[in-house]
C-alpha cells in the first residue's frame, strides 16, 4: 500500500490518510466540504459545498497522478436529500461526459457543519 497525502497548509488531525493506492486502485477517503488549507467551511448553498468537496477529491487524484476519468465509483453523502438536484448538477459539471458508478446518501448533520462529503475509488491506469 502507498499513502497519498496532498500537501495541506493546515495539519490533518484525523486518524486516516486522504488516499491509499493498493492493487491498482486508489481509495479516496471522504472529502468534506471544508478547505483543507484554511479549515474553513464555505458560506453559501449546498452547491458551493459540493464544489469544494469535489475540488478536495480532485486534489487527492492529482497527488496520485490520476485524472477524474479514473474514478470508477463515488459515494456522495448529503445533509439534505432535498438538495439532490443541486448536488447532481455540480457533480455532472465536475465529471462531464464521464459517469462513475454513484450513490447519494442522505445522512443529516456532517462534521464541522459541512453539507457534503464525497468518497471515491479510482483505477490506476498503467502507461
Amino acid at each position: 500500500m502507498e499513502k497519498i497525502s496532498p500537501n495541506y497548509a493546515s495539519p490533518n488531525t484525523g486518524h486516516y490518510t486522504p488516499g491509499i493506492l493498493s492493487h491498482g486502485m486508489l481509495y479516496i477517503s471522504g472529502q468534506l466540504s471544508i478547505d483543507p488549507d484554511t479549515r474553513k467551511v464555505p458560506g453559501g448553498d449546498i452547491a458551493a459545498h459540493a464544489r469544494l468537496a469535489l475540488a478536495n477529491l480532485d486534489r487527492v487524484l492529482k497527488t496520485a497522478g490520476l485524472a477524474r476519468k479514473s474514478v470508477v465509483q463515488c459515494r456522495v453523502y448529503v445533509s439534505d436529500i432535498d438538495q439532490w438536484d443541486a448536488v447532481n448538477q455540480v457533480y455532472a459539471d465536475f465529471f462531464g461526459a464521464h459517469k462513475p458508478a454513484r450513490i447519494v446518501i442522505p445522512v443529516g448533520k456532517l462534521h464541522f457543519g459541512c453539507l457534503v462529503e464525497i468518497e471515491a475509488v479510482a483505477e490506476v491506469h498503467k502507461a
